[in-house]
């Protein structure tokens, strides 16, 4: 940001009428940048980085994007005071106005402007992030959330696995790597062509998987959320749709943070899951049996959910007692509560009873319609002709399907102890507290996705999103970025490829076949973060940090001629911390390879690396 920052202020102080006593004038750089001042204007494109910054390039046409440079001469970072630096760190402002003037329902919290990579590898590694600015911090933002070079590409098929020379937009992919650089990466090959999202974050209860700074305070894990919502929102087709599940702890906080990200407008529901069996009697104040899943349309004008295939209960409810031609019919009650005195009339049965509504309610329809519906055999008076009549209701003349309800019962899509015993079953790991049964995934995909369609799961976790999307000929996008993909992620979805007969198999016929391609994000530094990891000992350290010091992307503030740990603070630390500490000396915006510098022969890459990134990343779909 600090070059940004100058470049623009000296390039402005070259214009005499922004400057008096040698200061910039603040309102009159806003006043011309409103106005399209052509000198101005020419002034900024005259400047790479700050016209990459403040020009939009649509279809071939540079345009000036106006509102973010005033936002970002507007903050008080370009001449700063401590009270608007204390407002801004504290959350009391946001898009600029202070949310006392705002009349819309926003949710501020400290760092909402900023992002926060979450860059956890395994559950070892509890580090503190860094926030970064988008107002204050663009040049590190831009780098961070740049494209990454992939790498490692296998494809898995069912009894193989090879290295894969020619992958396609068009495949499924487990990639392993942090996921918001992964979204971001995503977005060069695949924006506007996903079509059911599903994650199932970290809830930030404290005592999940997701543990930085011993846990993921409120704070942080609203940004670490809103950084990610944002990207996703550009992966999803017009009529696409995200689903999120996630616990009381969150959601309702989460509810206006998606309202805020994807438009009150386009909220759809939110559905309640039944994730446990059997109450929780130890629990301290209530049993907690459900999880929220906040379902939320891109345009809700455009979105249609697919209807649910009927289940055997409601099917087996229409019967055809009078073996009606036109087949199994229910019935339903011919009176309304609406009083009408035209409706309220004398109907004499086959049997000759005659019967009269109940008082202060009335028939349905009119007697002449009456007399239609009885000639066209659609009133029921029972068996013996004498019952209260009920109008015919035929299976055949119902829609398709089933309309979704907002209440999910465990007996209907499944619960957490199913989920770990699929995965028991599978892969002998209770890695997971609280996995996701293929049962609960199955009706997520099949309400908001078709056949053939993008399926993306940004928290691949044991895989159960993916593996249930190719069981149901949907293509998918997984991501993970834990240690544990190759373990348990990817080798579960190779056992769905070769046809295992677990979770919805048996239900949807499910026999195998298909492929995916597995890859991951180019490390860079995080391969010297990974050496650190496997050190044993003082002296492979030592090593390691020599290596470092030549080839890694060490924090701007360290000078790498005087780094050292033969010091008696260091040497006091035990091995753990030991690394812990050198893995803090490594920039951690270079963990991954971006793919703007792939030519970049510092980094090394292979010719058939580079081949495949640039044949991959310019391919259309």
């Amino acid at each position: 940001m600090q070059n940004l920052l100058n470049d623009l202020i000296g390039l402005l102080q070259q214009d005499e009428r922004l400057v008096v006593d040698g200061k910039l004038l603040k309102n009159k750089i806003i006043e011309l940048a409103l106005q399209l001042d052509p000198a101005l204007i020419k002034m900024l494109l005259s400047h790479e980085s700050i016209k990459k910054h403040f020009f939009e390039n649509v279809e071939g046409i540079l345009v000036f994007d106006k509102i973010k440079f005033q936002k970002f001469v507007s903050n008080k970072a370009f001449l700063p005071d401590s009270y608007t630096s204390f407002k801004n760190r504290i959350g009391l402002t946001d898009d600029d106005e202070f949310i006392k003037e705002n009349k819309d329902v926003v949710l501020a919290w400290p760092y909402k402007d900023c992002v926060l990579e979450g860059n956890q590898v395994s559950d070892k590694e509890k580090r503190k992030e860094h926030f970064w600015n988008e107002i204050l911090a663009p040049d590190e933002i831009d780098r961070i959330l740049s494209a990454k070079v992939l790498t490692n590409f296998n494809r898995v098929t069912p009894g193989n696995e090879k290295e894969d020379l020619h992958p396609s937009v068009n495949d499924n992919y487990l990639i392993k790597g942090n996921n918001l650089l992964t979204l971001y990466t995503l977005k060069e090959t695949h924006k506007g062509r996903i079509k059911l999202i599903y994650i199932d974050p970290p809830y930030n209860t404290g005592n999940d998987d997701f543990g930085y700074n011993d846990r993921f305070n409120h704070s942080s894990w609203l940004t670490f959320m809103k950084n990610r919502l944002e990207v996703a929102k550009e992966l999803l087709t017009k009529d696409g749709s995200i689903w999120i599940n996630i616990d009381d702890v969150e959601a309702h906080y989460l509810k206006v943070l998606c309202d805020e990200m994807f438009g009150r407008e386009n909220f759809v529901a939110n559905v309640i899951w039944q994730k446990k069996f059997a109450p929780q009697n130890d629990a301290k104040y209530f049993s907690d049996n459900h999880d929220h899943i906040l379902v939320y349309a891109k345009n809700k004008e455009v979105w249609k959910p697919n209807l649910l295939p009927r289940s055997e209960k409601t099917i087996a409810r229409y019967k055809n007692p009078d073996e009606d031609p036109r087949g199994p019919w229910t019935s339903g009650d011919l009176t309304v509560k609406t009083y009408n005195a035209d409706y309220d009339y004398t109907i004499t049965t086959p049997s000759g009873k005659e019967i009269n509504p109940p008082k202060g309610i009335c028939w349905r329809v009119s007697k002449a319609k009456f007399q239609e519906l009885v000639s066209d055999n659609r009133v029921w008076f029972g068996a013996e002709g004498s019952n209260v009549p009920r109008l015919k209701r035929f299976l055949s003349d119902v829609k398709d399907g089933q309309t979704p309800l907002t209440i999910w019962t465990h007996s209907e899509v499944g619960h957490n102890q199913e989920a770990k015993q699929e995965l028991n079953k599978l892969l002998e790991t209770d890695l997971f507290k609280t996995p996701k049964p293929e049962r609960l995934m199955k009706r997520v995909i099949e309400i908001g996705s078709n056949e053939g369609d993008y399926v993306l799961d940004f928290f691949a976790g044991s895989g159960t999103t993916a593996a249930t999307a190719l069981k149901l000929k949907r293509r998918f996008i997984t991501i993970e970025q834990m240690d544990y993909v190759e373990s348990v992620t990817k080798l579960r979805l190779k056992k769905v490829v070769e046809g295992e007969q677990g979770g919805v198999s048996e239900n949807v016929n499910w026999s195998g076949g298909s492929s995916f391609v597995y890859c991951e994000l180019l490390k860079f530094n995080q391969k010297f973060a990974d050496l650190i990891e496997q050190s044993t000992n003082l002296s492979e350290l030592k090593q390691v940090l020599n290596t470092i010091k030549e080839k890694a992307f060490l924090k701007y503030q360290l000078n790498s001629s005087e780094l050292s740990i033969d010091n008696e603070d260091f040497l006091s630390l035990d091995l753990d911390k030991q690394k812990s500490a050198l893995i803090e000396v490594l920039d951690k915006n270079m963990l991954y390879v971006p793919l703007s510098e792939i030519d970049d022969l510092d980094y090394g890459l292979s010719n058939q690396i580079i081949k495949i990134n640039k044949d991959l990343f310019t391919a259309k779909p």
